[in-house]
């Protein structure tokens, strides 16, 4: 940015304006017309098996871990930065948390020990890019492989069956009022997170970096321990959506999530983050979660194969960042 206005603002007070920005209100509202659009599109071709309360609930649970990991890597993405290796993450925390459940560790402990292997992998993801200065996408690349290999020797290739615990039961319906507590852990997660990049200095920090990382730290802004901070909580959120993901399976599977990490970063974008940084919203990436999880379903209820759907998914990354591209030449 040429003008550094716009960095000393998000330190000194609110990274957005009070005026009325119909193209922020816009671009709030395009995930969520996307979702009303699609419901009515496969509502129409498929009225008795699209349009149910089943059908409702299947779109929701499957949104969850997508969920969870996006909103894990939003703030990621806003302080212009990027994290595929989600799903590989989330491979290793199943394991690990079947792992802790087999040698009897008590559930809630080894749930803490799932989000705390991911917020390790978080923090090790965030040293390799602020203390030795490396590119993001070459790192997370690198931890994808890496993370990936770490839970197929952890499991020795092949799915790890664990105990019967209350774990298991974290996203099943009946167990919570009205939803599965997995939902319950989404909703509490949206905004708690939206919360803290509105009205906290460290969200505050996170828009400035994203803006120009160079003037913030003429503002003051200590960048690196904001970027390692950043990708620490990245990595804890990723945890979370690996203890659901191992409650969903009921096992560890280093096999998992392969395509987690696309989904999620096409689901921030979708909802409003723009992968040149500065720019983002956590209820605008739950709905792109929510709205690819649909498209899903859609697909599935017409019968669509696999090779399709997964089609219709690289299309849905590719709209995204065509999405992003138009939001940025439209600001310029």
């Amino acid at each position: 940015m040429s003008d550094t206005s716009k960095v000393t603002s998000p330190v000194e007070g609110d990274v957005t304006p009070r005026r009325f920005d119909v193209r922020r209100v816009l671009t709030l509202l395009g995930p969520a017309i996307g979702l009303v659009a699609v419901c009515i599109l496969f509502g129409a071709l498929r009225p008795d098996s699209f349009l149910t309360r089943a059908n409702a609930q299947n779109i929701i649970l499957h949104s969850v871990v997508v969920g969870i990991a996006a909103i894990g890597t939003t703030p990621v993405i806003i302080a212009a930065g990027i994290d595929i290796s989600i799903g590989a993450t989330i491979a290793v925390v199943t394991v690990a948390v079947a792992l802790l459940v087999n040698a009897n560790v008590p559930p809630l402990l080894a749930a803490f020990g799932g989000v705390g292997v991911g917020a390790a992998c978080g923090l090790f993801n965030g040293a390799c890019i602020t203390w030795l200065g490396l590119n993001p996408f070459i790192v997370t690349l690198g931890t994808f492989l890496a993370f990936r290999g770490v839970a197929d020797e952890l499991s020795h290739q092949q799915a790890v069956a664990a105990n019967a615990t209350w774990l298991n039961n974290l996203m099943a319906p009946g167990q919570a009022p009205l939803v599965p507590w997995g939902v319950w852990i989404l909703i509490a997660l949206l905004v708690l997170t939206a919360l803290m990049l509105r009205y906290t200095r460290f969200g505050r920090h996170i828009f400035a970096i994203g803006s120009n990382e160079q003037t913030a730290r003429l503002c003051g802004i200590a960048v690196n321990r904001a970027k390692l901070a950043i990708y620490v909580l990245g990595g804890a959120f990723t945890g979370i959506a690996g203890v659901l993901m191992f409650s969903n399976l009921t096992e560890g599977d280093p096999t998992t999530s392969a395509n987690t990490p696309l989904t999620a970063i096409a689901a921030a974008v979708i909802g409003g983050a723009s992968l040149t940084g500065g720019q983002g919203s956590i209820v605008g990436t739950v709905l792109g979660a929510v709205f690819i999880m649909t498209i899903r379903s859609g697909c599935t209820q017409l019968n669509f194969s696999q090779g399709v759907q997964e089609m219709v998914t690289g299309l849905i990354i590719i709209l995204a960042v065509l999405l992003d591209r138009l939001r940025n030449l439209r600001k310029a």
